[in-house]
């Protein structure tokens, strides 16, 4: 029996989930499974997509829809109520269930790569789903942060107060970038921080896993940073959204 996965988002051709299935799926001998890659131009075209996909049994959520597509589940796992954000969704006759794998994906992955720093503070630039999965990881890793958002009300801070205080940079041992600023195809886009704040003594991650190296990410190496981009955690992530749908 055909069974189908996908992703949905605004922009989803960057994405490397479909090859990752793909691939998942050959090697498990799974003929009749297909992901498929679905770009909507607005959350509400979901209703379609399921009516005319009733073989779907499962969904990942990608920027902006994490936490406009809340209104169409059924049902919410508890860690994804309490994060604010879904990124993955089952679906089981009819119904939607909604979970969040990027919460636990960022945490295992900054627990091995993170060094424990007395004193530790991270900087999340973005306020968006992907933003609440991290803020919840760090909780959980007892690392305190800000966040940083075009929007005065939305964050700790704006990109403004960067400019002005310039120990919010020197401050953070950790930055995270958790906004699409470089993501494929728009590389030659990066979140509007001062670079010559970033030294050797930074942890620098970017959420983005394609490119491989965006320019965050390079301008943060010229400087020394240790820097990580999102791959492992898109694999983390994948894995854990495939027990949900087999579970």
């Amino acid at each position: 029996m055909e069974k189908k996965f996908g992703l949905i988002g605004s922009t989803v051709s960057h994405s490397f989930s479909k090859s990752y299935f793909d691939e998942k799926f050959f090697r498990e001998g799974l003929r009749d499974y297909h992901y498929d890659l679905y770009a909507l131009s607005s959350v509400d075209e979901l209703k379609k997509l399921l009516e005319e996909n009733p073989e779907l049994c499962g969904l990942n959520v990608t920027i902006p829809y994490k936490e406009k597509v809340i209104k169409f589940l059924s049902d919410i796992d508890t860690a994804a109520k309490k994060i604010g954000a879904v990124n993955v969704i089952k679906i089981q006759n009819g119904k939607l269930k909604g979970f969040n794998t990027d919460s636990d994906a960022f945490y295992e992955t900054v627990e091995k790569w993170f060094p424990h720093i007395e004193n530790a503070r991270a900087l999340v630039l973005g306020t968006g789903g992907s933003s609440k999965a991290v803020q919840q990881a760090l909780k959980k890793l007892s690392i305190p942060f800000d966040t940083v958002s075009r929007e005065k009300e939305k964050g700790t801070f704006t990109y403004e107060d960067l400019e002005k205080n310039k120990n919010i940079i020197s401050n953070a041992n950790l930055i995270i970038n958790t906004t699409p600023l470089g993501m494929s195809p728009d590389t030659n886009n990066f979140p509007p921080i001062d670079y010559d704040l970033i030294t050797p003594q930074h942890f620098v991650y970017d959420l983005i896993y394609n490119p491989a190296r965006t320019l965050f990410i390079q301008k943060a190496d010229m400087r020394g940073a240790t820097v990580k981009n999102g791959l492992e955690m898109l694999q983390i992530q994948a894995e854990k959204a495939w027990a949900i749908w087999n579970n």
